[in-house]
């Protein structure tokens, strides 16, 4: 993502928390224009009280932002760690401290472990780089995943062509409530903006975004989105008459709906996004109070969890909230329609294939409609189903989290701090799966997301080895893709990667890189990553494998020959395997290692070719004659019309591959898939790399996740 001249970032683990990255800088070079918007919780943190006191207004040069702990009803201690704060790190970078500002999110009630964060300043100054990926990981509390967002405004300006660059980053997952919905988020621009203008482009844009929020109805303490515009785009300052404003506004407007969607699809234990549509209304304010009034609802969460379509408790929420507010609204007016059913019209309900509808409601996201009659104003609000797995998670947030005596936060999730019942109804089901699995062979692709994220690497290393601990015999081929890309582009700029069906084009020279980059680097850290999960599992006595990395040229593992496109043209150095050593392989499996595949084919002319990591599993997995082929990727799974496939014949497949619907990078993968079938593998399972232990859930529940692919 391109972000604003001007601004740099970075993310680091200070010792907030035990292993993950706790805190992150947001620097310009220049001073900045600046304004916020904040919860209106009375209970309100120190860094937002000290940051809403000092804002719109101009001067800043840094916002400071540390997870895991609030710094919120800490007192008159709290309120002075943040002074400390903002020394420290204006120290650090070279301003004063009343050009810092700073955010908090995490446990409430603890007191900051203060020289973690001053001392770190000046690591994170030195950590300080052009991309925002960094530092939106380091804001994540109870989230599973960053929320970006940006735009590039392009316009024609007093003085000839504008380009105006906006990216921000956002967290929030749990206690999500209108009026400021609880959650961080930090928009910088290279825009030149007055402070009152772009407070008032802030108000607006929440007011339609992140106020239509929810996910819970809790309001939290440390609410806040921030906006930081340095002025050098060289624009005109923006203002209602200026060009270039309406653009810019509808920018920011567009990436705070984008995050707002995020927030409420990662909402903690959420399985669903719900988006919640109120139109013909007499005003906005009416609208949008009924839409998040449906969206909070814990009667319609719950439903739409279950997939049960009951449109009854819709109505019953805007009946309830038109009679408690005296709203000018008859619910005996409305049409309601869900997932885009018809389900109540003209004061009554209306026929319609329930079991239609409630396979619709198994989809990630559920659209609920209601037309009213009273007028022409409308609204959108956000939410998400309630899980079992929110009240878990909220049940369980302070009795298992401890915070040590230097301020380290970290989290006792071990299953004797839960229920006799439910650990005895988890073990039962779990240990089901494991008998079912036990010597079992299942191919894993690595690839997508789950390469890229620390937090994913460590979930996957944790699984394969709980997967080898429990009898399973998993065999990982890796991807490496976006690496290569990066690579390749950084030594020769000019020159672009070009793909035919999914498949990288691949010269000698660019054949060097890729052996580098899947051999000697991703290989490698892949491979320590599970030794080193490995010997942490070892301490508490639950399992002993070890990962060894092999390149398909090791041993002649891959034997290839020269692969064309299905057009006839010319992929250079890339090719399909024509056979796999299978001894070497079971030698491995024998001494219980995990072999870690690196997709480098060896040639009859003994040159090395660039095989598609997704084929060379696929040919593995028919090799070995393996139980399982998962697939783990950056989608949820193999989707139509942008609704995921759950579950689908090879014959089905085959189907959508030749109609179209199966397009793009996915083609490649769905004929490794078929090819895995047809091959003798029971099934195949592509499933979103982008959620924690997704493995696990893939191999250990009835449905698994994403698609599921049989013969």
């Amino acid at each position: 993502m391109k972000t604003p001249r001007g601004f740099s970032f970075a993310g680091l683990n200070v010792g907030i928390k035990a292993t993950r990255k706790d805190m992150a800088l947001i620097v310009s070079e220049v001073p900045c224009v600046a304004a916020g918007c904040f919860t209106i919780n009375k209970a309100k943190a120190a860094p937002a009280r000290d940051a809403e006191a000092r804002l719109p207004g101009r001067g800043i040069r840094a916002i400071v932002v540390n997870s895991g702990n609030a710094n919120a009803l800490t007192g008159p201690d709290g309120e002075a760690d943040v002074r400390e704060v903002h020394a420290a790190f204006g120290q650090a970078i070279g301003c004063p401290p009343s050009a810092v500002l700073s955010a908090s999110t995490g446990v409430i009630g603890v007191r900051l472990p203060l020289k973690k964060l001053t001392d770190a300043a000046p690591r994170l100054r030195d950590a300080l780089g052009p991309t925002i990926e960094a530092a939106a990981e380091a804001i994540m509390t109870t989230d599973t995943r960053v929320k970006l967002s940006g735009r590039v405004i392009s316009f024609d300006g007093a003085n000839g062509p504008v380009e105006i660059t906006v990216a921000a980053c956002a967290k929030g997952s749990g206690m999500i409530a209108p009026q400021l919905a609880t959650m961080l988020a930090f928009i910088v621009t290279d825009a030149a903006i007055s402070p009152s203008a772009l407070q008032a482009v802030l108000l607006r844009a929440t007011g339609r975004s992140f106020d239509n929020l929810v996910v819970d109805g809790d309001m939290s303490t440390n609410d806040a989105v921030f906006a930081l515009a340095n002025g050098l785009a060289g624009n005109a300052s923006l203002d209602e008459d200026v060009p270039g404003f309406a653009e810019f506004e509808t920018a920011i407007a567009e990436i705070c709906v984008e995050l707002a969607r995020a927030i409420a699809e990662d909402g903690e234990g959420a399985t669903k996004l719900v988006e919640v549509k109120v139109s013909g209304a007499p005003d906005e304010a009416i609208a949008r109070d009924l839409a998040k009034s449906v969206a909070g609802s814990s009667l319609v969460k719950a439903a739409i969890f279950g997939a049960d379509p009951n449109w009854g408790r819709v109505l019953s929420t805007i009946g309830a909230r038109a009679g408690s507010q005296r709203l000018p609204v008859d619910p005996m007016a409305a049409t309601v329609r869900i997932q885009e059913v018809t389900v109540f019209e003209n004061g009554a309900p209306t026929s319609h294939d329930p079991m239609s509808l409630r396979a619709k409601m198994r989809l990630p996201q559920i659209e609920i409609e209601v037309l009213l009659a009273e007028g022409d104003a409308h609204a959108t609000a956000w939410g998400c189903d309630l899980s079992y797995d929110y009240v878990k998670i909220n049940a369980d947030y302070t009795s298992l989290t401890s915070s040590s005596p230097e301020g380290v936060v970290s989290k006792d999730d071990r299953l004797t701090n839960y229920t006799p019942g439910f650990k005895r109804a988890l073990l039962v089901e779990a240990l089901s799966y494991i008998s079912k699995f036990t010597g079992k062979r299942a191919v894993v692709k690595y690839g997508g997301a789950a390469m890229v994220k620390d937090s994913l690497k460590a979930s996957f290393a944790g699984d394969i080895n709980l997967l080898r601990s429990a009898g399973l015999l998993p065999i990982v081929v890796h991807g490496g893709g976006p690496e290569i890309t990066r690579t390749l582009e950084k030594l020769a700029p000019e020159k672009r990667s070009e793909f035919i069906d999914g498949i990288r084009v691949t010269d000698m020279a660019d054949l060097k890189v890729v052996e580098m980059v899947l051999t000697g680097k991703i290989n490698t850290e892949l491979v320590s990553l599970l030794n080193a999960d490995t010997m942490a599992m070892a301490k508490g006595q639950h399992g002993h494998a070890h990962a060894v990395g092999v390149s398909g040229k090791d041993g002649g593992l891959l034997r290839a020959k020269k692969l064309l496109a299905d057009d006839g043209r010319d992929l250079g150095r890339v090719g399909e395997v024509t056979h796999v050593n299978v001894e070497l392989l079971d030698l491995l499996l024998q001494k219980s290692y995990v072999p870690v595949i690196s997709p480098v084919g060896l040639g009859d002319d003994g040159e090395g070719y660039n095989i598609n990591a997704d084929a060379a599993a696929a040919e593995v997995a028919v090799a070995l004659k393996a139980e399982k082929l998962i697939y783990l990727t950056d989608v949820a799974g193999i989707l139509e019309n942008d609704e995921l496939i759950s579950e689908i014949s090879a014959a089905e497949l085959r189907s959508k591959i030749a109609s179209g619907v199966v397009r793009g990078g996915m083609v490649a993968k769905a004929k490794s898939v078929l090819r895995a079938i047809e091959g003798g593998v029971k099934s195949v399972h592509i499933v979103d790399g982008r959620t924690p232990h997704g493995l696990v859930a893939e191999l250990f529940t009835d449905k698994g996740v994403g698609t599921l692919v049989t013969c």
